[in-house]
Parts: C-alpha cells; sequence; structure tokens
C-alpha cells in the first residue's frame, strides 16, 4: 500500500521469480546504504504496481516502517514545490505551501499504527495540523458528505466520511517519530488517520476535495473496506489505536 504496508490481498498472485527476487533486494536493503536503498525504488515501485501480495513492502525501512508505493516513481518535493489544494464543496478553496501549514497550530499524536495485514509499530508520533481546521477554514458547504484525498505519485487515493475527518485524531501530517516526514515515509506532507488501519494514512499528500459523496480510495477497490476501523473492519480483531 501507499503507506508501509506489506501483504496486500486481491488481484493476480505475483510468480515465483518476482516473489524471489524481491526476497533477495529486502535482504539486500538490510545491509545496503540509503543511496543504494533509494536506488531500488523505482524497480520496487513497478514491482509494486504487480504485486498485491506486498512483496515489494518487505525492502526494510527505518523506526519499523518499509517504504512501498503502488506507482512506478514519485517525485520528490521540498518546501520550494509542494502545494497542498483543498477544494470541491467550500466556499474558500484555498492552496497551502510547506511553510504555510508549518505556521498553523500543530497537534501532536503518540499511538500505535497498526497495519492491516498484522503488523504494529507501538507509540508512534505524528505532528501536524488537525484535518477539521482546515475544512473548518475552507468553509465546508452542506451538501457536503466526504472527502477525496489525492497524491502527488499520481496513483494513489483514500476517502473518509465528513463526520470522520472531523474527528480530532485526523491529522495532515508534517512530521513523523519527531523528525520531518521524509520522502519513503511519504513526505513532506501525509494524513494520517489514527483509529484507521494505515492504508487509509495517505502518503505524499496533495489534495483534499470535499465532496457529496464518499468515493472509494485505491485499496478499497481491490476489497479492503472503505471504513478501516482498528479491530472492527477487513475481518481483523486488533486491539485499537485510538
Amino acid at each position: 500500500m501507499n503507506s508501509e504496508q506489506s501483504g496486500e490481498q486481491g488481484g493476480t498472485p505475483v510468480g515465483r521469480r518476482v516473489f524471489l527476487g524481491t526476497l533477495g533486494l529486502g535482504a539486500l536493503g538490510v545491509v545496503a546504504a540509503p543511496t543504494l536503498q533509494r536506488g531500488l525504488e523505482g524497480f520496487l515501485g513497478a514491482v509494486a504496481g504487480k504485486d498485491p501480495t506486498g512483496l515489494t513492502g518487505l525492502l526494510p525501512n527505518g523506526g519499523g516502517f518499509r517504504y512501498y508505493s503502488v506507482a512506478a516513481s514519485v517525485p520528490r518535493l521540498d518546501a520550494t514545490d509542494y502545494h497542498l489544494k483543498i477544494g470541491g464543496l467550500v466556499d474558500r478553496p484555498h492552496t497551502y505551501t510547506l511553510a504555510d501549514l508549518r505556521a498553523l497550530p500543530q497537534t501532536r499524536l503518540v499511538k500505535d499504527v497498526q497495519c492491516v495485514t498484522g503488523w504494529r509499530v507501538p507509540g508512534t508520533p505524528f505532528e501536524g495540523v488537525r484535518l477539521a481546521d482546515l475544512l473548518d477554514a475552507a468553509g465546508v458547504r452542506p451538501t457536503a458528505k466526504a472527502i477525496r484525498f489525492t497524491c502527488f505519485d499520481g496513483t494513489y487515493t483514500e476517502s473518509l466520511t465528513l463526520e470522520q475527518a472531523r474527528r480530532p485524531d485526523i491529522l495532515v501530517a508534517l512530521r513523523m517519530q519527531d523528525k520531518d516526514i521524509s520522502h519513503d515515509h511519504g513526505g513532506p506532507v501525509r494524513l494520517y488517520v489514527a483509529p484507521m488501519y494505515f492504508y487509509k494514512s495517505a502518503k505524499w499528500l496533495s489534495g483534499i476535495t470535499v465532496t457529496d459523496r464518499v468515493e472509494p480510495g485505491y485499496w478499497e477497490h481491490l476489497g479492503y473496506d472503505v471504513d478501516a476501523w482498528v479491530g472492527r473492519s477487513n475481518g481483523r480483531t486488533d486491539e485499537p489505536t485510538s
């Protein structure tokens, strides 16, 4: 998944050659320098698009997370070229720069991160702007029912109902594990949906569109639950994270 998950369900099983090759690359990533690891990004992204099992997510990354993308490549954006657009059913559409987002009041949450495939990273700090605050600033119209999220990888999408989006534990996150969010972790800005499985926390966030209905995201089209509450969806009984 676009968030650092592995072991996805659905689709065509990956071939044995890809399986063995991916495991080999994962082992290489354990000892490879970060530069070499980043050099594998394009190959792994291309394989990931044909790999619903998520074996490409086996490439290790720091802090208990793995690099994962469903796109062949993802542009690297920073403070000079990053923008977050908020539009749709709002009275005041707005485009935020990274500096704009950093200047807004920040909220810090420390909760477990739970992947739908079973792994959990305990006590993970995220910091950012509450999604509800951005929606209030935009002036959501009475006909609005949901939010659609798009990403600058050009492929990944996600959604929340308007009620879900207004929860205080949903962030447009700028920091993760007490550091600015790196490119590999979905930076410079990603979504963080604390009470749901991590595939809802879309990486490389670039657009927030207020809509009149829920539009299922990338993995929902492949069989995952649209409402992804930890322990109460996707046939799993994990302990809640929020």
